[in-house]
């Protein structure tokens, strides 16, 4: 691996090109009290924004640690060039028209090819990049304007949009940002070889990622594993749908597991917690920073307002946060400090009887925190300090941090409104250890998703795909034959050439039995399987109704209590997608179903089938008895295990039908390729 620590920390930065962009580069540099040398090379100039320019890259005094290249693309791959030779740290290329312009320009993709082979050993960051931002340092290697003030330590922010990036800067939220990073093209250093130089640094306490697309699985593995040994949570926003995954469209499997699925299982599996917006992105990364991951997703809750109490509830409806019920203890100890006329609950609504009396409320909150809770949280909203005074208010901050004192639990103060959350009162609470959130929905997802952070991490690594080549989709009886090897269990079967065959068949099998018509994928849809036929005549009036000329006969299956979907896809962006879901012809359309990340293991399995709508049956439903859920895992196990041993593009059991002592799959889908 390239080493990034002369480009991310450079004691000397040179700039390439005399526009409003380098110009800005060195601007805010010198702005954010950048101590090295800055050195604007142009061949014509002989100062650019203020400094002594040098007319090229061969007359500087020495070779540079990080390098701002702000020319024409063409220009750019020769100047790369040039700082390689000269032994450079690193450079950023903020030309565009490479491979990111394929459809207005032929030979982008070249251009990016020749870049790279000019940059050799040296790192570089885009073509089609904005830069960075280090705010330990000071340094800024970045064309525009920006919201980043000097910190001592926080968090790191990796993204492949630059003006995503750039919109995050000016976040007013109090959220310390020690790095803000972005990509572009990632044409040889990408997002997970810059989060592994991010870990590096001891001041970076936490990592956020706006995800387009991932570089490389195998790369993004390795640096989520070791996020996890450092002790720095990881948060990600992913947005898109990933067009490995939609490739594969033959299976009911693909149209569940191709767009976030895929995504949030990785991530899951590597211990990453997934957001949804940019608001929750920065609130959780906010939590991490002050608290770090929390043990669970219980919380206590406290206001002076049954509204905020109510309100904070409703919010946390249909999410894994939870507001453990009082014990004795907490009631005894809230009793004594608000008296016989407050109604005792999680979340606690305390009136105002203790308002401004600091003693009362810090005792309020440490009672409170004497239940089994991951985090305390005090909502409260500061009024507008331009027309109101908040010394009131501002008494809740001292007695909140002496309830966490006394707990040794993280607290957090929660405002409402992001408004009534003003920037230098959430940096104060930060530095006393408190985290401040903003926004009710926002700070409840932070708090599933920290909890997320404080799960137990799978020690087995991704299955990184290979490539598949020349896929062919197996006959159904071919793909059931070569799958019970691996221990799937299937219906008693026969092929037939016609449907005498047919009949003849389901005579030696034994009535009632299936027909199916062979040679068609989605067999329902065309009116290709007719069910429980009870005779020979059935069997050749089903036939002739048929679209196909051979066919497959197979015992009917009775005492089935739940029809399940089990497949796998192989994802090139997230490795292969092992899904569970509700199985039969609505398989889409009731879109119940969770993604593991390939291979899973047997309780993983278990809990995603358990977390399932249809889990519910699984277990016995109204009276019904319960299917046999480790034959279903089990099921689910040699599906795998076929795939980790031959080269599969996708496979299919829909549906397995379960009963109360069997798992059988009365379908089955397999695109394999060649060995």
């Amino acid at each position: 691996m390239r080493s990034l620590e002369r480009l991310l920390r450079p004691s000397s930065i040179a700039v390439i090109g005399g526009g409003t962009w380098c110009e800005s580069v060195l601007r805010e540099c010198r702005k954010a009290g950048f101590t090295g040398k800055l050195w604007p090379v142009h061949p014509s100039r002989t100062e650019v924004g203020g400094c002594p320019a040098y007319a090229s890259v061969d007359d500087l005094p020495e070779a540079p640690d990080a390098v701002f290249i702000g020319v024409n693309r063409n220009a750019t791959v020769e100047v790369v060039g040039a700082l390689s030779l000269r032994g450079a740290g690193g450079a950023i290329c903020f030309a565009s028209g490479f491979s990111e312009a394929l459809r207005e320009l032929a030979d982008g993709a070249d251009l990016q090819a020749a870049l790279v082979e000019a940059a050799g050993d040296m790192p570089i960051l885009g073509p089609n990049c904005y830069g960075f931002l280090n705010a330990l340092d000071g340094a800024a290697l970045w064309p525009d304007q920006h919201g980043l003030t000097p910190v001592d330590r926080g968090v790191a922010i990796v993204a492949q949009s630059s003006n995503i990036a750039l919109n995050l800067t000016m976040q007013m939220r109090g959220l310390p940002i020690a790095y803000l990073m972005t990509v572009g093209n990632q044409a040889q250093t990408g997002l997970s070889a810059i989060g592994n130089a991010l870990l590096d640094d001891d001041r970076v306490t936490a990592i956020g990622l706006y995800i387009e697309g991932l570089d490389d699985l195998a790369a993004f593995d390795d640096f989520a594993r070791r996020a996890r040994r450092c002790g720095k949570p990881v948060v990600a926003l992913k947005i898109g749908r990933s067009e490995s995954s939609r490739a594969a469209t033959v299976s009911h499997t693909a149209s569940l597991a191709g767009s976030t699925a895929g995504s949030d299982a990785l991530f899951r599996r590597l211990g990453i917690a997934r957001v949804e917006s940019l608001p929750a992105l920065l609130e959780t990364l906010k939590l991490v920073h002050v608290a770090g991951p929390l043990p669970s997703a219980d919380i206590a809750s406290m206001s002076c307002s049954g509204g905020e109490a109510s309100l904070i509830a409703d919010t946390a409806v249909g999410r894994k946060v939870a507001f453990p019920q009082l014990n004795p203890k907490q009631r005894n100890a809230l009793s004594e400090v608000l008296g016989p006329k407050v109604a005792l609950a999680n979340p606690l609504d305390y009136h105002t009887y203790i308002w401004g009396d600091e003693a009362a409320m810090s005792g309020c909150y440490a009672a409170m925190m004497l239940g089994d809770v991951s985090l305390g949280i005090v909502i409260l909203d500061i009024p507008r300090l331009d027309r109101c005074d908040p010394a009131a208010w501002l008494m809740v901050v001292d007695a909140v941090k002496a309830a966490g004192r006394a707990s040794g639990k993280p607290m957090a103060i929660l405002s409402s409104l992001p408004e009534t959350m003003p920037e230098k009162f959430a940096a104060d609470l930060i530095t006393r250890g408190i985290v401040p959130l903003c926004g009710l929905e926002e700070a409840l997802t932070a708090v599933e998703a920290a909890a997320e952070l404080g799960k137990q991490l799978s020690s087995v690594p991704v299955k990184i795909p290979g490539p598949v080549a020349n896929p062919r989709l197996l006959e159904e009886m071919d793909a059931k034959i070569l799958l019970k090897g691996y221990g799937l269990r299937i219906p008693e079967s026969r092929p037939a050439e016609s449907a005498a065959a047919a009949a003849r068949a389901a005579e030696e099998i034994g009535f009632p039995i299936v027909l199916k018509g062979t040679g068609i994928a989605h067999k329902t849809e065309a009116g290709a399987v007719a069910l429980d036929l009870r005779s020979e005549c059935e069997v050749h009036a089903a036939a002739g109704n048929m679209p196909a000329t051979a066919f497959l006969v197979e015992e009917m299956v009775t005492g089935t209590l739940a029809e399940l979907l089990i497949g796998i896809v192989r994802d090139p962006a997230h490795g292969y997608v092992l899904t569970l879901a509700a199985g039969g012809i609505l398989t889409e359309l009731l879109a119940d179903s969770a993604s593991l990340i390939v291979p899973a293991s047997k309780d993983e399995i278990r809990e995603a089938l358990e977390s399932l709508k249809i889990g519910r049956v699984l277990k016995g439903y109204r009276g019904k008895p319960a299917c046999n859920l480790e034959a279903v895992v089990s099921a689910a196990l040699a599906v795998q295990d076929f795939v980790l041993s031959a080269p599969v593009e996708e496979v299919e059991i829909n549906p397995l039908l379960c009963g109360a002592d069997f798992a059988i799959a009365a379908d089955a889908l397999v695109r394999l390729g060649e060995d």
